[in-house]
Formats: structure tokens, sequence, C-alpha cells
């Protein structure tokens, strides 16, 4: 995709972007109690379709909107997904997003999984029109809903109702920038807006061990893992944005950091004062953190 351009915006013009003024625009979206943030560790794709510990975490987390959770259902959801990497940012705009099948090796039973939630090109439109620093595209007919989406946002919505929103990530852009446009996506929660990171805290697929239980996992994957919840308990932002100083720590948990971006457009997206709820906080193959975090 051509690049969407733009600079990261200073710290005042983030604020003056994600105000309440600014979101009367998104006429597709009308007021409602904030909505909390999510982080998913998502894993692997078969966590879609397999009986553990991870899907049915996500199934109780849906049956909690408007149960348990005092906030009702989301009347959109937005996921920044590590599988959708671009030159620029961009926002799905389709009426009826394709369902991707983005892995190979799998069983049929997985290829065969459909995810038709419906898309918001309005909504999309109106969102890219008030983001300039930098500039948000619409994509209307290359993507879709990756497997880091509706891996997790089935298993959550099954009936597949509530409009879904995919936002590109330009992994050529520092992480200072990533978290930077998370803060702008902030406001979006007052207007029902479930904002969903779905990535991995570490994510080495070269170190896998199939099999391995979370007990065994690496000792640079526990390290990693625990220095980032550290960070996120603590509130220290600038911290996560900052883990490439972790060295080779970070270098092991992260080849490429592609899973790990997710994770800053949910902390920009929270208040300093929301403290993280954590689930899943173990291990798959060894080299892969499933630990996910609930804001507000």
């Amino acid at each position: 995709m051509a690049v969407a351009g733009g600079l990261a915006a200073t710290g005042a013009e983030m604020t003056q972007i994600s105000s309440a003024a600014g979101l009367p625009a998104l006429q597709g979206l009308k007021p409602s109690p904030r909505m909390p943030v999510l982080f998913v560790g998502h894993g692997s794709p078969m966590n879609a379709i397999e009986d553990n510990e991870y899907r049915r975490s996500w199934e109780s987390l849906g049956r909690d909107f408007g149960a348990r959770l005092p906030q009702p259902q989301p009347q959109l959801i937005l996921c920044i997904s590590a599988h959708w990497l671009t030159h620029g940012w961009w926002l799905t705009g389709m009426d009826r997003p394709k369902t991707i099948h983005d892995f190979g090796g799998f069983p049929q039973a997985l290829f065969d999984q459909q995810y038709p939630a419906p898309g918001a090109p309005g909504v999309a439109r109106e969102l890219s029109a008030l983001l300039r620093q930098p500039a948000v595209g619409i994509d209307a007919q290359e993507w879709g809903y990756d497997h880091g989406t509706w891996s997790v946002l089935k298993p959550m919505f099954p009936k597949a109702a509530i409009p879904v929103v995919q936002l590109s990530m330009d992994y050529g852009r520092p992480p200072a920038e990533h978290f930077a446009l998370g803060r702008q996506l902030r406001a979006l929660r007052e207007r029902g807006v479930l904002i969903v990171g779905s990535g991995n805290i570490v994510h080495n697929l070269r170190a896998t061990r199939r099999g391995a239980s979370s007990i065994q996992a690496y000792d640079w994957a526990i390290e990693f893992d625990g220095r980032i919840a550290q960070a996120m308990e603590k509130g220290d932002m600038q911290a996560l944005q900052d883990f490439l100083q972790l060295g080779s720590v970070a270098q092991l948990a992260h080849p490429t950091y592609d899973h790990y971006l997710p994770l800053l457009y949910a902390a920009g997206a929270v208040d300093a004062s929301e403290q993280p709820h954590f689930f899943n906080a173990s291990y798959q193959s060894a080299s892969i953190s499933m630990r996910s975090a609930l804001w507000g």
C-alpha cells in the first residue's frame, strides 16, 4: 500500500486531536460509558478452535460485557493486530471485510473459520479525517480481518454482530509513534469503542518448543514478560516504549517486534490511573507469552 505519510505529533497535538471536542464528527457513534481497553496475547491460530484455557478465557470475557462488567456491549471494535503491517497507517473501510487465513500448515478446520462481522466504513472515514498526525488512510478493498483479529473476537463475540474496524501498523516507524497514535484513540472509549490490541508480549517463533508446558518457558522469555508486566502495573508508559533498551533480552523476546507493537496502542489508550487486570499469564511453546490485560 502507498505511504499514508505524516510525522508523529507532539504531546499537545495528541491531546487536542483526541479531546472530546473532536468527537462530534463521528456521527456513527453515540456517547457511552467509558469502554475498557484490551491487550490480548493471541498466540497460535489453533487457539481459535481448540478447547483450551485461552479460548475459554476469551469466551468468558465476551459474556462479561453487559453482565459483570459495568459497560454495555461495544458499538464498535477497533482492533490493532500484529498481522497487518503497512507503509503508513490504514483503516479497513469495507462494508463486509473478508476473513483472512494468513497462515499455513494447519488443519482444514482452521481454514474453514469465518468471522462475518460487518465493517464500519462511515466511522472509518470520519476517524481518518480526524487523525492527521500521522495521516491514516482508508483501505476499501485489500485487507479484512486477519487471524490476529478474528481468532480472538470470534470466541468473545461469536454472533459477529458488532462492527469491526482494523487499524494497520507502520512497522518502519519508532515505537513512540505507535504509542502516540494510541493516545489519539483514547477518546473513542467514550463513544462505545472497544479498543483491542492483539499480539504477544513475547513472540519468538524461531525458538518454539512444541508441547512445552508453561513452566518450561525460556528464562529470557520469563524475564522480558516480567519486566513488561511490571511496567504496565506501574503505569510506566515510557518503559513500555523503551523496551528495546532491554538489549539482548528484548532481541530474544522479539527477533521482530511486530507482535509487541499492539501493546503500545492499547497502553496509549489507557489513563494513568487505570490498573491492568492480567489474565492468561502463561506461555505457549516456551517462547510465546500469552499474558493479556484488561484496563477499565
